[in-house]
């Protein structure tokens, strides 16, 4: 069994990196990752050509998904994206789609975060404090899990100096690399079977399905 695992960009591909080994334990699955930069839009024109050296998820999508489609050795896709503001029931319905037209015999798993892949960060919460000494509980305990809130934006004001407000006032790409320091920092500390995001704990079971370990 071999999965390619996409991802909208490089703080997801270090949070796959170190958390894939922990969800994926049959040692007869091989998995690679490949990190984009930015989400985008899927096209207009499903059948259209897309420029490949533009790396935006999104835009590329249903080139990647034809081309995997072709490749005898690839069994399964993983695509990973935040839903951000999106309706998350018609953003699924949409990047389905893709597959009917493009890929119709490949296995492709769809995983969104909600709202950013900052919640399946707090909903570990032990995680978040065995990575960072001081932690704001005031700030933490005013989330509701996988709500649409400025996700980043809380997780920032609970662990980082200055909060959110001192990151946007820095700009880009202060922002990416502080996401980037999360993910080396937190991830290590995740326990995969005691997440309380109901988005992560999806991604984690659909791997598993996919690989063969269903609970």
């Amino acid at each position: 069994m071999h999965i390619e695992f996409l991802v909208e960009d490089s703080s997801g591909k270090i949070f796959l990196e170190d958390i894939l080994p922990r969800i994926i334990t049959d040692q007869s699955t091989s998995w690679r990752i490949h990190s984009y930069k930015g989400i985008g839009r899927l096209p207009t024109n499903l059948k259209g050509k897309a420029d490949p050296s533009k790396r935006i998820i999104l835009d590329q999508l249903p080139r990647l998904l034809a081309g995997y489609g072709k490749t005898p050795y690839v069994d399964a896709v993983v695509v990973i994206v935040d839903n951000d503001d999106r309706n998350c029931r018609e953003f699924l319905a949409e990047l389905i789609s893709i597959t009917h037209v493009h890929c119709p015999a490949l296995s492709v798993l769809f995983r969104i975060a909600i709202e950013e892949m900052e919640a399946w960060y707090l909903g570990d919460r032990q995680a978040i404090g065995a990575a960072y000494r001081l932690v704001k509980q005031s700030v933490l305990n005013n989330y509701n899990q996988d709500e649409i809130c400025g996700t980043w934006e809380k997780l920032a004001d609970a662990i980082t100096p200055g909060g959110s407000s001192r990151i946007k006032a820095e700009g880009w790409p202060a922002s990416g690399k502080l996401k980037a320091e999360w993910a080396k920092n937190i991830t290590p500390h995740m326990d995969v079977d005691r997440n309380n995001s109901p988005s992560f704990c999806k991604f984690r079971d659909g791997v598993r399905r996919i690989a063969g370990q269903a609970s």
